[in-house]
C-alpha cells in the first residue's frame, strides 16, 4: 500500500494557503450565560501541525463539522464557540463554518468540495475521525490541490494498520459496545487475526443466545445469532460466562436508581436484564489480558455510565494498562472510561476515531486514505 504523503515534502510555504480539514466536533455546554468548550483534547491535539504550517510562512484556514444540523444553517450548531476556544490557543488560524450547513458536504458535491479550496495552494487532512465518509471535504480536495496527511492522521492510520498486520503475540482484541451489528464485522476480522477475542457488552448477550444461554430480557438481535454462533466455532472467540443485571424495568444509566445489582451465575432468568459482565468473567479476561504481548480495545463491558456497572469496563480499563502490552484503545466510550478512571496516559495510543477506526480494521482502508494516496499531485 503506498505511503501516506507527508507535508514535509512542501518546505517553506511563505505566501502559500493552505486548508487543513480538521475534527473539532467537541462537547460544549452553556456557562455564565455563554455557550463554551468542554472538553478541548481536539483543538489541541491539531496544534503541532497548525503551528508547523504557520512557522513555514503559510496562511491557515481550517474546516470541520460539528453535530449534526442536516444541510442547514442552525445557530445551535455554529461554531462561534469553537472558534473562541482555538483563537486562545492559536490564534493566527482562521476557522470556517461549520460544513454541515451545506447539504453539499455529506452528499459528496464536487462542486461544493471545489468551493473549499478555490484561492488554496495546499490541502492537508488531520481529522481521522471523519475519514470513513466520503465526505466533500474529505475526497475532492485531494483530486484538485497537492494534499498531505495530518501528523495524527496518519499516525492514527499507520498505529491500527500496524497492530492488524504484525502484532506482538499473543494479540488480544477487546470488542464491546451495546448493539451487535456495529460490531459483528470488526468481531468477523479480528477472530481471524488475534489470539483471543473477549466479547462483552450489550452485544454478548446476542453471542449468548446462540450458545444455548438463556439471556432473560437482556438486549439481543435475533438476526446474528446464526453469524454469531459461527464465529463462536473459530475458537478464538470468548464470551462472558456469567453476568450483572437488574429485574427488568428497574431504572438504569447515568441517572439509574438505588437498586442492588444482582450477579447471575450462568443464565440469566426471565424478568431480568444483563447490564454488565460478572465477576467470574472479569478474573477470565483479565487474566488474559494480562498475557497479552499486544491489545487492540473497542467498546465498554456494560452500561459504564451507571456506578453499578462500570465494574467490568473499570477491570478491563486496568488490566490493559497495567500489562505492559502494546495497546491501542478506539471509540469514544473506551476513552472516556480511560479518562474516567485516569488511565488514558498508561496504554499506548487512544485513537480519535470511533467509528473510522472500526472501518479501518474491518477493511484496511478509509475512503479520506485513499483519497490521500490517489491524489495526482505529487
Amino acid at each position: 500500500m503506498r505511503p501516506l504523503p507527508s507535508t514535509a515534502r512542501w518546505g517553506d510555504l511563505s505566501g502559500k494557503r493552505v486548508l487543513v480539514r480538521v475534527d473539532f466536533n467537541v462537547p460544549v455546554a452553556e456557562r455564565d450565560g455563554e455557550v463554551v468548550v468542554t472538553d478541548d483534547f481536539r483543538l489541541r491535539a491539531a496544534l503541532p501541525l497548525l503551528t508547523d504550517l504557520l512557522a513555514r510562512g503559510a496562511s491557515v484556514v481550517a474546516r470541520t463539522h460539528f453535530g449534526r444540523p442536516e444541510g442547514r444553517v442552525d445557530p445551535r450548531y455554529s461554531l462561534e464557540p469553537v472558534r473562541r476556544a482555538l483563537a486562545a490557543l492559536c490564534p493566527d488560524v482562521e476557522l470556517g463554518e461549520n460544513l454541515r450547513f451545506y447539504p453539499g458536504e455529506e452528499a459528496g458535491d464536487t462542486a461544493f468540495g471545489a468551493s473549499l479550496v478555490e484561492g488554496v495552494d495546499y490541502f492537508v487532512n488531520e481529522a481521522f475521525g471523519a475519514s470513513h465518509r466520503a465526505h466533500a471535504s474529505i475526497v475532492v480536495p485531494p483530486r484538485l490541490v497537492p494534499s498531505a496527511a495530518g501528523p495524527n492522521l496518519a499516525h492514527e492510520a499507520e498505529t491500527i494498520l500496524a497492530l492488524l498486520e504484525e502484532p506482538p503475540r499473543p494479540f488480544v482484541a477487546i470488542v464491546g459496545g451495546a448493539k451487535v451489528r456495529d460490531k459483528i464485522g470488526l468481531v468477523r476480522v479480528l477472530a481471524e487475526r488475534a489470539d483471543v477475542v473477549l466479547v462483552g457488552g450489550g452485544m454478548a448477550h446476542t453471542f449468548a443466545l446462540a450458545d444455548g444461554r438463556g439471556v432473560g430480557d437482556s438486549l439481543v438481535d435475533p438476526n446474528w445469532v446464526e453469524e454469531c454462533r459461527t464465529l463462536l466455532k473459530s475458537g478464538t472467540v470468548v464470551i462472558p460466562r456469567d453476568a450483572r443485571g437488574l429485574s427488568s424495568g428497574a431504572p438504569f444509566g447515568a441517572t439509574g436508581g438505588d437498586a442492588r445489582a444482582i450477579d447471575f451465575a450462568a443464565d440469566v432468568p426471565e424478568g431480568f436484564t444483563a447490564l454488565d459482565i460478572g465477576p467470574e468473567t472479569v478474573a477470565v479476561f483479565a487474566a488474559v489480558i494480562e498475557g497479552a504481548a499486544s491489545i487492540l480495545w473497542n467498546g465498554p463491558m456494560g452500561v459504564f455510565e451507571d456506578p453499578r456497572f462500570m465494574v467490568g469496563t473499570k477491570a478491563v480499563a486496568q488490566a490493559v494498562a497495567t500489562s505492559g502490552a502494546v495497546s491501542v484503545v478506539g471509540g469514544g466510550d473506551s476513552a472516556a472510561a480511560l479518562d474516567a478512571l485516569g488511565l488514558r496516559d498508561a496504554v499506548t495510543f487512544v485513537s480519535t476515531g470511533g467509528g473510522a477506526t472500526l472501518r479501518l480494521v474491518e477493511e484496511g482502508d478509509l475512503p479520506g486514505l485513499r483519497a490521500l494516496r490517489e491524489s495526482p499531485f505529487d
